[in-house]
């Protein structure tokens, strides 16, 4: 594999911890005292990540189908 794909693929992975580790620490602070609050945090985060990845997806699908509004030829 090439330096520049190892570096997207790693920056990708990087990314997904921090956003996903941000979206856990918030969801914590707002369960708060929740005796079940880090159960219901990592559910957030791990939803959190699944839906924005199926969500990219297709916001890439259709960047790569459509040009500026219009459909490629």
């Amino acid at each position: 594999m090439d330096q520049n794909k190892l570096r997207h693929i790693s920056k990708a992975v990087t990314w997904r911890i921090i956003a996903s580790s941000t979206t856990f620490m918030l969801a914590l602070a707002f369960f708060g005292d929740d005796p079940q609050a880090t159960k219901k945090a990592t559910g957030v985060a791990v939803a959190e990540a699944v839906v924005k990845m199926i969500l990219y997806y297709f916001h890439e699908r259709i960047w790569f189908n459509v040009k500026f509004g219009r459909q490629k030829k």
